[in-house]
């Protein structure tokens, strides 16, 4: 199951590091590559709870198989996009079925892995599969600056070729059995969620670009929760909904989904954030940029093995009351040592920020399955995908939001130091802020005249100002993990093992 959802975590990452080479070959809009990446978001964020029921009514290792399957020739279609007109389009709609496969794919592989084992066994097995897939998070940009470099951008999608074969080839080698459970699929619901949820997220994912004060953000964002609330009446008269909301009931699950919601505002967000950091203000390249959050990983790994046994021994509240507080601190003393601008200085930092995220993720994940009613497995884990790829969307606009804001304010009062008259300077500062973010034209200015030479001449402080804009973002971070304390001293600390049926024996 590792290898099955390897593919669906390296494609979170590794599709940024190709994007020059694919915008300058297939000739696209900034914006069209901004939608190459947020499309497979958009998808995830989508069709999780759908993935997550089917799993629990069609078995999981069947829709493991069709999840993979779905993944894997979406990736070689992608890696086949033509040249001309159709590229975009291409690209954009097979990164969208990527994410249908991986919403399929994920809730399904996380339910077997829950199933075989027993409640007393199962933190430390969440922490080893979350430890090790979050992992390969961080090998994405590795791998595509790699590929890129010796052989062709394309090479990151139909990379996930021989992993999808060897996770079918394991898949049938371990003999996982099938129990489908009774009932029917809410496609009316399906339908709902599916709306509500992207919409909304489509709102989060664009407010960066449209702004906060655009009618088209709002209307999204306000849009797709009014459509999730008409989803949520709707499921509370179904016999057999997506989603059994009686689970919510539990206020040891309430509080997981809430520890889960501030902890993810950080941790994907915090790819992006420092990868971009490390590149503008640390002058590192796209492989450095990666191995910068490879400090972050060695403290995810050792903290999620540490907490799936504080779950297994103790349950989960211990765990996620040392997570957000080692996550709060580690974010905080992070966020102080941005404008040192050496990587050497902040490693220990950026290791203790790592490791109170991974004191958090597999004890509120696990926990929050365990509380499954009836083992609908599959349907819980949905629910709680669901939670972190949301939270992450609204974390990515509003620390983006504030990174831009914060970042067009410093460029401005720099260029304004050196001569430049106001207008102009907000109006460079603007276009600055797009470059280094991602959504404007890097080109280095050219000319003689008096702005592009002073632009040129404050380059070097336009890296202080980086950094100290990102400072705003990783103190958010850290209060996004102060408040998720709040919610973790709230756990009632109990451990949900009589709803937990025996092991699903192998065939």
């Amino acid at each position: 199951m590792m290898f099955a959802v390897a593919m669906t975590f390296i494609d979170q990452t590794i599709v940024s590091i190709a994007a020059p080479d694919i915008v300058r070959e297939l000739d696209l809009s900034s914006s069209g590559m901004q939608w190459v990446v947020n499309a497979y978001l958009l998808a995830l964020a989508a069709f999780f709870a759908l993935g997550g029921r089917l799993a629990d009514l069609y078995g999981p290792r069947r829709v493991v198989v069709i999840g993979t399957l779905v993944f894997v020739v979406a990736s070689v279609l992608c890696g086949c996009v033509p040249s001309g007109d159709y590229a975009q389009p291409w690209l954009i709609t097979f990164r969208a079925v990527q994410g249908l496969g991986a919403a399929l794919l994920f809730p399904a592989a996380l339910a077997v892995v829950v199933a075989v084992f027993p409640v007393e066994r199962r933190g430390r097995a969440l922490a080893l599969f979350f430890g090790i897939s979050g992992a390969l998070t961080a090998v994405g940009p590795l791998l595509g600056g790699w590929l890129t470099s010796v052989w062709t951008w394309r090479a990151v999608f139909w990379v996930n070729v021989p992993v999808a074969i060897v996770a079918l080839v394991l898949t049938a080698l371990a003999h996982i059995a099938d129990r489908p459970r009774p009932g029917t699929l809410d496609v009316p619901g399906a339908v709902l969620v599916a709306a509500g949820m992207g919409l909304s997220v489509l709102g989060f994912q664009q407010a960066w670009s449209w702004g906060w004060s655009s009618w088209a953000t709002w209307l999204c964002v306000v849009g797709g929760l009014a459509i999730l609330y008409v989803f949520v009446r709707y499921e509370r008269g179904l016999r057999h909904p997506l989603i059994d909301l009686r689970v919510f009931q539990d206020k040891a699950f309430r509080v997981d989904a809430a520890v889960l919601f501030f902890a993810m505002l950080a941790f994907v967000p915090v790819f992006f954030f420092s990868s971009v950091y490390a590149q503008v203000s640390l002058s590192a390249s796209p492989n450095q940029a990666a191995l910068f959050l490879l400090y972050f990983f060695v403290g995810f790994a050792l903290a999620s093995q540490w907490g799936g046994r504080i779950l297994d021994k103790r349950g989960a509240r211990p765990a996620l009351k040392a997570g957000t507080i080692v996550g709060a601190v580690g974010f905080a003393l992070w966020a102080n040592e941005l404008t040192n601008l050496s990587m050497h200085d902040q490693w220990p930092y950026v290791a203790l920020a790592g490791a109170g995220i991974g004191f958090i993720m597999a004890p509120a994940s696990t926990d929050a399955v365990n509380r499954a009613i009836g083992a609908s497995y599959g349907e819980v884990t949905g629910i709680t995908q669901t939670v972190r790829n949301y939270a992450a969307s609204v974390g990515l606009a509003v620390f983006g939001t504030l990174l831009s804001r914060a970042m067009t304010e410093n460029v401005t009062d720099t260029l304004r130091a050196r001569g430049i008259a106001p207008a102009v300077a907000d109006q460079v500062a603007r276009g600055i802020t797009d470059s280094v973010s991602g959504h404007g034209d890097a080109t280095p200015p050219t000319g003689t005249g008096q702005v592009a030479e002073a632009t040129r001449d404050a380059m070097s402080a336009i890296q202080m100002d980086f950094a100290q804009a990102n400072q705003w973002v990783f103190y958010g971070m850290a209060v996004a993990l102060a408040i998720g304390f709040l919610f973790a001293v709230r756990h009632p600390g109990d451990r949900a093992t009589p709803k937990d049926p025996a092991p699903t024996p192998p065939e």
